[in-house]
């Protein structure tokens, strides 16, 4: 394998690695939720979450929790997650 493809699988288990933390983080923080994470490029990524704690609030303010969730893996120069293009929350 030359140098090039094992740099390519070091990139993939990354982002897979960075795809599972971010699922992890917004479980952590709304269990049920059925959450859906999909890469873009460069550190952005789309993010779907549903969840019945979403009843009763608005869009801002669902959007934000979740975003909390997010913040740990967005902060520092060395952050995996650079930002969430898309953010889409649903009430179940």
């Amino acid at each position: 394998m030359g140098r090039g493809s094992h740099r390519a699988s070091r990139g993939a288990k990354a982002l897979v690695s960075t795809l599972d933390d971010m699922h992890a983080a917004i479980k952590a923080k709304l269990p049920e939720a059925e959450v859906r994470v999909t890469p873009g490029s460069g550190g952005h990524y789309t993010v779907w979450v549903k969840d019945a704690a979403f009843a009763g609030l608005n869009k801002l303010h669902s959007q934000r929790l979740v975003m909390s969730a997010l913040a740990p893996l967005m902060a520092g120069n060395n952050a995996p997650v650079h930002a969430i293009d898309m953010l889409e929350t649903l009430s179940s």
